[in-house]
């Protein structure tokens, strides 16, 4: 049996770290290749997944490897209160781009314009996920793949297409962007094969995605209300495109 150190070392470099025991499990749910996975207490590793992920335990108990805590936490940014730590091999960026672009398209693609917000990126993936979207798209340069945003997404990168593209090269299908000066969201009836923009927190949308745009909408919100947070939005978008209505004013 390979060293699981030696491996971990080998590959930190050229692959994504899973961080804490739901990202692995959302990882391996969603068909992830991973090589090495650690845990400071397996006994508890697998008793969350006992109770949590039943239908992936066999596989976890498969791949977790117990090590000192010290090894453990000398692989992650900060230690994990499940202490599971798991590197995985990122999908290939010309499958999630043929799944991008691929029409018709059933749900719509998330498109994050230069968001700035780590955290943020990784609780919209979350909710792509959820809600079955094709994809995330983010422009600008922060890196989706960030340890922090895939931690932020619990793993759930592995259930959907998650890329970094210029503005010009966004999946087709029609944009509708989120601006407070867009139509009311609650008139308008969003296609499956809608492509949804979210500016960044503090700026909004860029000049060069607004001007790409074919609509833009707004969310209801409370005069002096400055604004939601960008996960909220994202849900709250996502949610009136599941309900599939446009019900006028």
């Amino acid at each position: 049996m390979t060293d699981p150190v030696t491996v971990w070392h080998r590959l930190a470099g050229s692959t994504v770290l899973l961080d804490g025991f739901h990202a692995l499990k959302h990882a391996v749910r969603f068909g992830a290749e991973v090589p090495v996975a650690v845990t400071a207490d397996r006994a508890a590793a697998l008793a969350l997944a006992d109770e949590l992920a039943p239908d992936v335990r066999d596989a976890l108990g498969a791949l977790l490897t117990e090590v000192p805590h010290e090894t453990y936490a000398s692989f992650v940014p900060r230690p994990h209160p499940t202490a599971v730590a798991a590197l995985a091999v990122r999908p290939s960026r010309e499958s999630h781009l043929a799944r991008l672009a691929h029409m018709p398209r059933t749900t719509p693609v998330v498109v994050l314009d230069n968001p700035r917000n780590l955290g943020n990126a990784g609780a919209v993936i979350r909710l792509a996920a959820g809600f079955g979207a094709t994809g995330v798209v983010t422009t600008g340069t922060v890196d989706p793949w960030h340890p922090t945003v895939v931690r932020g997404g619990a793993g759930l990168h592995f259930a959907t297409a998650v890329e970094r593209l210029e503005v010009p090269d966004l999946p087709p299908g029609p944009l509708f962007a989120l601006d407070p000066e867009g139509d009311d969201i609650r008139g308008v009836k969003l296609p499956d094969d809608a492509v949804l923009a979210f500016g960044s927190e503090r700026t909004g949308l860029s000049t060069e995605l607004r001007a790409r745009a074919d609509h833009l909408l707004s969310l209801p919100m409370r005069p002096q209300v400055s604004s939601y947070n960008l996960a909220t939005s994202v849900a709250m978008t996502l949610y009136h495109w599941s309900t599939g209505t446009g019900a006028p004013l």
